[in-house]
């Protein structure tokens, strides 16, 4: 009976030390993922590696602001937590081992209200609310992709923002797991959620140059 080698650990797995090494066909896991030293960021999603866009854009960044203080404001003295990004969110399946894991992404922002999701690397487990702000270039991932490990993971809340068309688009999920659109919005028009009561985002400002 031949001996069967165990998987080598993270610490005996080499480096990955430039974005050339990374074959975009392979399947990657967390595990994988933790060896990757080089500045560009990526995500895995099932298993495949995307190359995220360049630095954000001011307007990208301005938005990002704009959505995060109010909800970090509305959530004084609330068990829930509000991140954004470079923050690791792991969509663990079977088992939370490193190994087996292979769907990390790094929304935009991400409202966490179960403490025990979170560790020192960032969340394990679905987000309450996911907000993705679109930048060119990367439309197609965010909108099935991501929709696909996100309705799948549980995730309550899957908000997408574009900023080009000054539009606010959510999906919430129902009691059978599966994601319901909601009313397209722009300016003049304001976004609220029970998951965070108080929270009241007008969108005239989130979108203002």
């Amino acid at each position: 009976m031949k001996n069967i080698k165990p998987y080598p650990t993270e610490d005996e797995l080499p480096p990955i030390k430039t974005l050339n090494e990374v074959d975009f066909s392979a399947i990657y896991s967390y595990a994988d993922y933790m060896r990757f030293e080089f500045e560009e960021r990526l995500e895995i999603i099932k298993g495949y590696i995307f190359e995220m866009s360049p630095a954000p854009s001011r307007m990208h960044q301005k938005i990002s602001g704009r959505i995060y203080v109010p909800i970090y404001n509305a959530l004084n003295g609330h068990q829930c937590e509000v991140y954004s990004a470079p923050f690791d969110v792991r969509l663990a399946k079977k088992t939370q081992d490193d190994r087996e894991v292979f769907t990390v992404v790094q929304p935009d922002i991400v409202v966490v209200c179960d403490p025990t999701k979170l560790d020192k690397r960032g969340c394990i487990g679905a987000p309450d609310i996911v907000v993705e702000i679109l930048s060119p270039g990367n439309n197609k991932k965010e909108l099935i992709n991501k929709y696909e490990v996100y309705e799948e993971a549980g995730v309550k809340e899957y908000w997408i923002v574009s900023p080009s068309d000054k539009s606010f688009f959510r999906y919430i999920l129902d009691d059978k797991g599966k994601f319901q659109p909601t009313k397209l919005l722009t300016e003049g028009e304001e976004v609220t959620t029970t998951i965070i009561p108080g929270l009241k985002l007008i969108l005239e400002e989130v979108f203002q140059d």
